[in-house]
């Protein structure tokens, strides 16, 4: 299989609240191959989206080290992380984060823009992806003229836009209802059959975890297999 793409070794991360330190995880080891579908499942408030913007390169750790290529991402200026995440990471958000002044196809262009593809090549990519989402007919609506599900896709198209590594999405199904929320994930595993990238998942959906090839629980900010 070979060295893993992404590493991590004794991660803390701590957050202050007023004169307290609250200590989130707990010295984390993780390991995640290229094109591995991983699912780090847990209860609410027990650290995934925490983890999950460490993985991104969103968040720093407090302590411990965290790998992308065997490149340590402590020592790396805010310029370079969000070079790393450009390169390597699409990011699917529970709350979708669509710009609701956008339509559809420009809200999934943005990545792309901030990547320096010309407007011709991303808009013909957008289109493709829109028509495989079943939403060629939706290009100019905005988001509040679109279902939570309709929604969900076009952040799904938005985070593939730029041909990530990985696939980060944080609890992509939490606002959904049982059906879509089915029909999401499946299509993020059709997505990743398709283009071979990782994907890493939180939730606390047991779909989810049967899904998954590799299964992490986070407890009381402890992850186990």
């Amino acid at each position: 299989m070979g060295n893993p793409l992404l590493e991590i070794h004794s991660l803390v991360r701590r957050f202050s609240t007023g004169d307290q330190q609250i200590e989130v995880l707990k010295g984390i080891d993780l390991a995640i191959h290229a094109g591995e579908i991983v699912a780090i499942v847990g209860a609410s408030g027990s650290g995934k989206s925490t983890l999950m913007n460490i993985l991104g390169c969103l968040d720093r750790p407090s302590e411990g080290s965290y790998r992308i290529d065997g490149r340590e991402t402590s020592s790396l200026s805010d310029d370079e992380l969000a070079s790393l995440r450009r390169h390597y990471f699409g990011f699917i958000f529970q709350r979708y984060h669509l710009l609701p002044h956008l339509t559809a196809i420009q809200n999934a262009e943005i990545p792309a823009i901030y990547a320096g593809i010309n407007k011709h090549s991303r808009q013909e990519r957008a289109h493709k992806l829109l028509e495989r989402l079943g939403l060629a007919d939706r290009c100019e609506y905005r988001p509040n003229q679109l279902s939570g599900g309709q929604q969900q896709r076009i952040a799904i198209m938005r985070a593939l836009s730029n041909k990530p590594l990985f696939l980060l999405a944080d609890e992509p199904t939490g606002n959904l209802d049982e059906k879509t929320g089915v029909a999401i994930i499946d299509f993020l595993l059709e997505c990743q059959a398709e283009w071979g990238m990782g994907l890493i998942i939180s939730s606390h959906d047991a779909y989810v975890a049967q899904k998954m090839d590799t299964v992490y629980t986070l407890h009381d900010g402890r992850l186990s297999a």
